[in-house]
């Protein structure tokens, strides 16, 4: 039984831009790379389905950001009220009466 080969990421990437150029055919790359070509034939769709990524990515990110951003500057509004309130409480002693026995 023969070892399943594993191909980094950038041998993968190499091998579907050689497919897109459409310089050499499919059974012509896969023969000089020693692979099937069902397999780069795969890689190729992989690298056109994911080019359309590289451009939704960065809206997609930009949003998340925005709703991030959003979501901290809520958070830091409530601790400035909490830190206001507390700060008062401590001022006028308000926590101290409040613990004391009796």
């Amino acid at each position: 039984m023969t070892k399943r080969r594993n191909f980094s990421d950038n041998f993968k990437a190499t091998v579907a831009l050689e497919a897109l150029r459409g310089d050499k055919t499919v059974q012509e790359i896969a023969a000089k790379r020693q692979l099937h070509p069902t397999q780069v034939s795969t890689w190729k769709r992989q690298a056109i389905e994911g080019m359309a990524g590289v451009f939704t990515d960065k809206v997609k990110k930009a949003q998340n950001k925005a709703g991030e951003i959003k979501e901290l500057h809520a958070k830091i509004g409530q601790l400035a009220v909490e830190n206001v309130f507390l700060s008062q409480g401590l001022k006028t002693g308000y926590f101290a009466k409040a613990n004391s026995p009796g």
